[in-house]
């Protein structure tokens, strides 16, 4: 007897005219836009512009979107390559699918750009954005639920989530397992905040310790999945990939610690503005002063000389002409 459940919704999207509202899109749109604003309050707090958080994510999230989808088609080719599938359905981007772990890399690549045209470490924007991203991914995880895909094993908890029969799906009581992972990463959030707080995280190491708690919570979520996906040794893909991906993050916090402990004491450096005026002690020297000045200062220092020297030329003429005549006379 079904006492409690979780209902799944009975369309993921709704028209309005010919315009479709998508809930997974909705989802991450939502998401993207919590990230921005929180991670631009983080960002002024630790001395930086406001505006800067939203224009790196200019970079940030176009990249971040082709990763995830990217990585999702690469590790679930099956779905869109094999026999009786049509590979276009691998651009249809608004019917679910986006990697985590692609969206991330990828992204990572997107904001190195943006940071770069600006001068600001990459680290310390990343570490400013941590929580807010771990928020978003809470916020997009909601995105399954509309789409009924990516939920776990059956069970009778009251909190089971209830999937209709359609394509690929049996109707049943399932375990939520987007729910799980969108409380955990609200939780992962906070750990990164508090951590942040008390210890004073810096050079990357807050973005480090999301993504180390993130793959924990990540590695049995993913095992209680049922969805179609590769194994290895008996696992799946993306548990493999949260083992590997948290060895780094922990190796990354350790070194970071002993060879850059601390944090950023200036995140933001100023700009030079354009345009600026030109300081006092940059003006023109008289040194500098045009060639002209220099011509009529020389011709006037010379002109009262050659006028001294004409008149006593002229003065010993009239001398010799007077003695001239004195001697006629004589």
């Amino acid at each position: 007897m079904e006492l409690a459940y979780i209902p799944s919704p009975s369309t993921g999207v709704i028209h309005l005219g010919p315009l479709p509202l998508r809930g997974y899109a909705f989802c991450i749109i939502i998401g993207v836009f919590v990230a921005v604003w929180y991670g631009n309050k983080r960002w002024i707090a630790r001395g930086g512009k406001a505006g800067t958080v939203a224009d790196i994510a200019v970079w940030a999230v176009p990249f971040g979107l082709v990763g995830g989808r990217l990585y999702h088609v690469i590790t679930d080719y099956q779905l869109y390559f094999s026999e009786g599938e049509n590979w276009v359905d691998a651009f249809k981007i608004w019917e679910g699918g986006l990697g985590i772990w692609g969206a991330i890399a990828l992204g990572a690549v997107g904001a190195w750009i943006g940071c770069r045209r600006r001068g600001i470490p990459l680290p310390a924007w990343a570490d400013a954005l941590a929580p807010a991203i771990a928020f978003a991914q809470a916020i997009g995880r909601w995105g399954n639920w509309f789409n009924q895909e990516l939920y776990g094993k059956k069970t009778d908890l009251p909190w089971a989530l209830k999937i209709t029969e359609g394509t690929n799906r049996e109707a049943g009581l399932y375990h939520p397992t987007f729910l799980y992972e969108s409380l955990w990463c609200i939780g992962v959030a906070l750990l990164v905040i508090w951590a942040d707080r008390r210890f004073k995280l810096g050079h990357g190491r807050a973005f480090a310790l999301y993504v180390a708690s993130y793959c924990v919570g990540r590695a049995w979520i993913e095992y209680m999945r049922v969805d179609e996906a590769h194994h290895v040794l008996g696992l799946r893909l993306n548990v493999w990939t949260s083992i590997v991906v948290f060895v780094l993050a922990v190796t990354y916090i350790v070194i970071s610690a002993r060879v850059r402990p601390g944090r950023e004491e200036v995140v933001e450096p100023e700009r030079p503005a354009k345009n600026a005026p030109v300081a006092a002690d940059e003006a023109p020297s008289d040194d500098d002063a045009p060639a002209d000045d220099d011509a009529d200062g020389d011709a006037g220092d010379r002109d009262p000389a050659d006028g001294d020297e004409k008149a006593e030329a002229d003065a010993d003429a009239d001398a010799a002409s007077a003695d001239a005549e004195s001697a006629k006379k004589g």
